[in-house]
């Protein structure tokens, strides 16, 4: 079965799980580009609560659906125009099984930034399947990042979760209008040294590494285009992009899955090192405190108004901010640019797909627990709370609520604007 099946229509077919087979290792070795997918944190961990527990508090952080690309179509325009120059070289060439379509030409009409009709339907599914999930918890209001394809992203979950004639209101927010919010993609202002370029610097390192090699292979099996590196770029942003806005790509048959998992890779050091574990200064981590005190904020209610759902859209850097202040899928050592891990925990096709949801459950037992715990769904899947130690259960992968609390006596010591705040932000 070719990797090229169709995927974001998956739902549509009586075979979806033998399509989900066949597409399993592209959609593993995408990154944070990968179309949404159930993850595997842990497969011990029981995902049933005991029938005498009771969620009774949720708060969700849902990054925005399927997109098109932002900076990487120009590498994929530059793969059309190297194609386009020689398509007399292509017309006459024995092309191979997996090239056989560039026959028929390549182009891409991919729109940057947009949410696709696949991310549409990411999140009309997602406010389907949480309002099935959670049908005694219901919100007034929605807060999201300002960015347009995240306010749509919000929309089309609310038309899932509330139906046509729900009276709901969405309300965005900026870095301008609250610079320490934990909703917008990056601090802006409130940490004036929080700088995406270290993560850019980190994918050219690795890129050189595992690049030409992949560009000779198709220079040897189309001789005469003379592939650039930037090209082989631009074939991979097609088979991730062509997925996130159609559903299938022949790009994705091109490549070979060691290829595929340098890619991955690739992606993963980016994000790394944006808005995670290596960014200097522990300056993710710091700025991750902010959604982690409002979790515990409102999970305790101590300021006397909390709500029993919380819906609210961001984007992936949002969730990993957060995982990073929580030492949540961090690597020892840290991840490095000159070599490829594979046992890494951190990867971002499993963390941070696009329609990423991050699912904060408070939930009571008469029985089986305690007071109140604290279980994280992150994209279908429990992610066990091992910043819990040895209070977390090794079963359900939760924790008390104030076990949790305690665990997290770093960001719970952090405030905006406190003399560690300034020196790692420059403030």
């Amino acid at each position: 079965m070719r990797t090229q099946a169709i995927l974001g229509f998956l739902s549509f077919t009586p075979y979806v799980q033998e399509y989900l087979d066949a597409a399993h290792s592209v959609l593993n070795h995408l990154g944070s580009i990968s179309p949404y997918h159930r993850a595997h944190h842990a497969s011990d961990i029981n995902s049933q609560l005991p029938s005498d527990c009771t969620v009774d508090q949720v708060m969700l952080m849902h990054r925005h659906g399927s997109r098109g690309p932002i900076g990487e179509h120009k590498h994929i325009n530059y793969l059309v125009q190297t194609l386009d120059n020689a398509s007399d070289v292509v017309q006459e060439a024995n092309l191979s099984r997996e090239l056989e379509f560039l026959r028929a030409g390549y182009s891409s009409n991919l729109t940057p930034h947009n949410l696709t009709i696949l991310g549409r339907k990411e999140l009309f599914d997602h406010g389907v399947e949480f309002a099935l999930r959670y049908p005694y918890l219901t919100a007034g209001d929605i807060l999201s990042s300002d960015s347009e394809r995240v306010v749509e992203s919000a929309r089309w979950f609310a038309l899932g979760f509330f139906g046509l004639d729900a009276d709901v209101r969405i309300s965005t927010v900026s870095d301008t209008d609250d610079p320490v919010s934990w909703i917008t993609p990056a601090p802006g202002r409130a940490c004036p040294k929080f700088d995406y370029s270290f993560g850019q610097q980190a994918t050219l390192t690795w890129s050189k590494q595992y690049l030409p090699a992949i560009t000779d292979r198709l220079n040897k099996l189309l001789p005469g285009v003379g592939f650039s590196e930037n090209d082989i770029h631009g074939a991979l942003f097609a088979c991730a992009y062509d997925l996130a806005a159609r559903g299938i790509s022949p790009w994705c048959d091109v490549f070979q899955p060691e290829e595929l998992a340098d890619f991955e890779y690739e992606r993963d050091i980016l994000m790394d090192a944006s808005c995670a574990y290596t960014l200097p200064d522990n300056m993710a981590p710091l700025v991750g405190t902010v959604f982690v005190n409002k979790l515990i904020e409102r999970f305790t209610n101590s300021s006397g108004d909390s709500s029993p759902l919380y819906l609210e859209f961001g984007h992936d850097v949002t969730i990993l901010l957060a995982l990073s202040a929580l030492g949540l899928a961090k690597d020892d050592p840290p991840l490095s640019p000159d070599e490829l891990r594979p046992d890494r925990k951190f990867r971002t096709s499993e963390l941070t797909p696009f329609a990423a949801n991050m699912v904060w459950e408070r939930f009571t037992c008469t029985r089986s627990f305690d007071g109140p715990q604290i279980r994280l769904i992150l994209n279908d899947a429990t992610f066990p709370l091992s910043i819990c130690g040895k209070g977390m259960d090794t079963t359900l992968g939760t924790c008390s609520l104030d076990t949790f609390i305690k665990a997290n006596h770093y960001s719970t010591g952090i405030q905006f604007q406190d003399e560690t705040w300034n020196k790692t932000c420059g403030l």
